[in-house]
């Protein structure tokens, strides 16, 4: 029997359970993903589209298909967050990894895009690490 992981959004008006059984969990480096995220990369997992229930709110949700036919965002209505949705292909749901409430049983295993990736996001790799807001007395 496959897992479940339950997710959803910042305001918790939407929320979902989708089957743990990945075929691929990737870093897009796209300029579309940084965009739309606002940060270096998207952290997408991707399975059958047919793997995913939703339990609260999924009238709250809007799609958004950029005009290219190459890229599609999901999101609360209420709050922004980014959510599940089926690719345009039809075949594949996208579940940004982000708003689930657990860690998948898949690491990730591709970084796509690299062509795109940012310099600032190549330094801050190796930036130092804090376990929270970064203080004067750091």
């Amino acid at each position: 029997m496959t897992n479940t992981v339950a997710g959803g959004c910042l305001c918790g008006s939407v929320r979902f359970e989708v089957q743990d059984n990945f075929e691929n969990f990737y870093f897009c480096h796209c300029e579309q993903c940084r965009r739309v995220t606002g940060s270096s990369h998207a952290s997408n997992a991707i399975t059958h589209k047919n793997n995913i229930v939703w339990t609260k709110g999924e009238e709250l949700t809007v799609r958004f298909d950029h005009p290219s036919g190459a890229f599609t965002k999901v999101f609360c209505s209420r709050c922004g967050s980014g959510l599940p949705h089926e690719s345009q292909n039809g075949k594949d749901l996208v579940v940004p990894v982000g708003c689930l409430d657990t860690a998948l049983s898949l690491s990730p295993n591709a970084q796509i895009f690299c062509s795109e990736k940012t310099e600032w996001f190549r330094k801050g790799v190796v930036a130092p690490e804090y376990l929270g807001f970064m203080t004067e007395e750091h």
